[in-house]
């Protein structure tokens, strides 16, 4: 799972929410949804930080190059 984009990711939650709050879940499905959902959710957690992370770097390297 950890291969899929974010953008893909952030669908299939939504996917998952949407069947969950129509009902058309039976309770097996659910569980199975709410974990897939959980590891899906690790997964945009974890890229939205490494992004954030990134665009620091960025910055930050970007205010020492005008130092300089």
């Amino acid at each position: 799972m950890s291969e899929i984009k974010y953008e893909k990711a952030i669908t299939e939650l939504e996917e998952i929410v949407s069947k969950m709050e129509s009902g058309q879940m039976d309770l097996d499905d659910i569980t199975a949804n709410l974990k897939k959902a959980q590891k899906l959710i690790t997964l945009c957690k974890n890229r939205l930080t490494k992004t954030d992370d990134e665009i620091q770097r960025i910055l930050l390297g970007g205010e020492n190059k005008t130092d300089e």
